[in-house]
Order: structure tokens, then C-alpha cells, then sequence
């Protein structure tokens, strides 16, 4: 509305008469009501809707193979398997379901919709594995008096940055002090993207010219965390090319370095894989697993693909914990993974 419309409305509306400084409050009419402020989703809820697509394509498929079916035979179960392996389970954690599955109804060949669901609801609780400090310090397990080191790796366009932007506004949110190494030194803008990040969380970045060694970055970034008390480091690296062995190589040399500043640095290796690229990721894991101590997964943009199942073939398949996952573009979009959330948002909270 234009403030002359406005003026023009104000000079319309009648004038309330002034009310004497000791005269009673109105009291509210007892049909006046006040909004009620709308309640936040809760953590689950968040869950459920990032996963939506994910539910959707893998229950869409399901619902299909289950039609019309009483009985769990040799032909249903090449139908599940193709459902699970098209819904990017992965093709081993895919035959190791069917054959629990196997075992499980070998004795009474029934099944309706609900008891399948339930199965394969345990089937994929047991193989999902999940990082156990999650509520502390935004599930870092932090020592006081040394900084908790954190290496990041992942191919471009993973969404490194971003988690490393988030995961840094919750933990200076949870009063740590973030301290953070742009050691992805061959690309400008990823040095620049970092400090954006960087200055909105109100974390310390430490960086260097570009082109500079990666390694030089990690070592000046543990020795002023060190000096300045930080409780997290956390240090970015290039988006490598997972099938360039030599440029994944680097990944021992900024280990090493970090290492001497910190013995048993860095803590956790964090490897963050796009959710949405399904069977890609599995070979990226494959590669990064191999180059480096990788002990941690953090799998993003989880709301935008039906290619959620992704995590339950990475994590088992590598036997790597699932640290967070990314269900939007929020600071706060970045989860704890929860497996009974995760199986929540699947199956339905029972």
C-alpha cells in the first residue's frame, strides 16, 4: 500500500476518544480471541517431510509389487529386489535383505502388506549404522582444552561448504569456538564461498592465498585453533575427482601435517556424498574409503530426490556411520542422523 493511501485511510477512520490516565482498562470481550502462535515442527516431523519423495518412490513401488499378492514366493521377491535396487539400496545390501527375508517367512509363506512392512522396517534398522555421540556439542564428542578436528573430503558439488557452513552456526549456537581452514585452495570462489559461510556463523576462518599448498592451510589453522582455544576445527579440501588417485593422495599429506601440530589429528573424516546422485555415491565412497580414514558420512540434499535409500546401501556397505544429513537449504537443515527417525519417516512413526 502507498503511504499516501495509507494517510488517505488513517484521515478517513474515525478518532477514538482519549482516555483518562486513571481510568480502567478495557477489559477483552469474552468472544475476542488471540492467535495462537503455530507450533514448531518437531525434529521427526522435519524428518518425515525431507524424506517425502524418498517414501513416495520406494512405497509407490512396493504397493505395486505387493498388489494382489498373499503369499511370499520366488516371483515376489525378484520384484523386491528390484524395487530395493532401484530404489538405490545397493545391489549387496539389497541381496542381504532378501535373503534375511528369506529366512524369516521360510516357515509360514504368508504375508500381508503390514507384516512385509514390518520386516523390512527391522531388516533396515539393523543395517543402518549411526555415529553414538549425537547430542553433545551437535554430535561431536569434543575434549576440553584440545580442538576437535574434523577433515571434510567429498567431490565437487556435494555440498562440502554448505555442511561445513551449517555444522559451524549450530556448534558456535551451542557457544563452541569454531575455528575453519579453507584449504580448497584451487578455486577462488570456494575460498570466498567459505568466508560468507564462515562470517554468517561467526566462526574464524583461516585462509590463504589461492593455489597456495592445502596442507600449509591445515597447519597454520591447527596451530592459531590451538593457540586461540577453539573447541572445532573444521577443514574443507578440494572437491577431488574420486577416480584422480593423485590428487586424492594429498588428502595423507594434509592428515600428516595436521598431525603434527595435533598427534591424533584429525578426529573424524568426514566424507559428504550427494544424496541425489544414488548409485554415484557408492562409488565415490569406494574411492574416498580407500585414499583416506574416512569415519563419517554426511549425506545432503535428501529433500529433493526419491534416492534416500542411499543411505542404508552406503552405511552398511562401508560400515561407516552416518553423522548428518541434509534435508534442505536451512542452517538448521543439517540433521543428527537418527536411524529410528529415518525408519520413522519411512515406515510411519509405530
Amino acid at each position: 500500500m502507498a503511504l499516501f493511501d495509507i494517510f488517505k485511510r488513517r484521515k478517513a477512520e474515525p478518532v477514538a476518544p482519549a482516555v483518562e490516565n486513571n481510568a480502567p482498562a478495557v477489559a477483552p470481550q469474552d468472544n475476542q480471541t488471540t492467535a495462537e502462535p503455530t507450533p514448531a515442527p518437531s525434529q521427526q516431523q522435519e524428518i518425515t517431510e525431507g524424506l517425502k519423495k524418498t517414501k513416495e518412490g520406494f512405497f509407490g513401488k512396493l504397493a505395486r509389487a505387493v498388489a494382489g499378492r498373499s503369499q511370499v514366493d520366488e516371483s515376489f521377491l525378484d520384484e523386491l529386489e528390484e524395487v530395493l535396487i532401484t530404489s538405490d539400496v545397493g545391489v549387496e545390501t539389497t541381496v542381504k535383505i532378501i535373503k534375511n527375508i528369506e529366512a524369516r517367512v521360510a516357515r509360514d509363506k504368508y504375508m500381508n502388506t503390514a507384516e512385509l512392512n514390518a520386516i523390512l522396517r527391522d531388516e533396515i534398522s539393523q543395517l543402518l549404522q549411526e555415529c553414538e555421540e549425537k547430542h553433545n556439542d551437535f554430535g561431536l564428542t569434543i575434549t576440553e582444552g584440545v580442538p576437535y578436528v574434523v577433515m571434510v573430503v567429498g567431490v565437487n558439488g556435494a555440498g562440502k561448504t554448505t555442511t561445513i557452513g551449517k555444522l559451524a552456526a549450530q556448534l558456535v549456537k551451542a557457544g563452541r569456538k569454531v575455528y575453519i581452514g579453507a584449504a580448497d585452495t584451487f578455486r577462488a570462489a570456494a575460498i570466498d564461498q567459505l568466508q560468507v559461510w564462515a562470517d554468517r556463523a561467526g566462526a574464524t576462518m583461516i585462509r590463504q592465498e589461492m593455489g597456495s599448498d592445502p596442507a600449509s592451510v591445515a597447519f597454520d589453522t591447527l596451530k592459531s585453533a590451538v593457540a586461540n582455544k577453539a573447541d572445532v576445527v573444521l577443514i574443507d579440501t578440494a572437491g577431488r575427482l574420486h577416480n584422480k588417485v593423485g590428487l586424492m593422495n594429498e588428502l595423507s599429506k594434509i592428515r600428516n601435517v595436521m598431525a603434527k601440530i595435533i598427534p591424533d589429528a584429525p578426529h573424524e573424516v568426514m566424507l559428504v556424498l550427494d544424496g541425489s546422485t544414488g548409485q554415484n555415491a557408492f562409488e565415490q565412497a569406494r574411492q574416498f574409503t580407500a585414499a583416506t580414514k574416512v569415519n563419517s558420512l554426511a549425506i545432503t540434499k535428501l529433500d529433493g530426490t526419491a534416492k534416500g535409500g542411499v543411505v542404508i546401501g552406503i552405511s552398511d556397505q562401508f560400515s561407516i556411520p552416518v553423522h548428518y544429513i541434509g534435508i534442505g537449504e536451512g542452517v538448521d537443515q543439517l540433521k543428527i542422523f537418527d536411524r529410528r527417525e529415518y525408519v520413522n519417516a519411512l515406515f510411519g512413526d509405530k
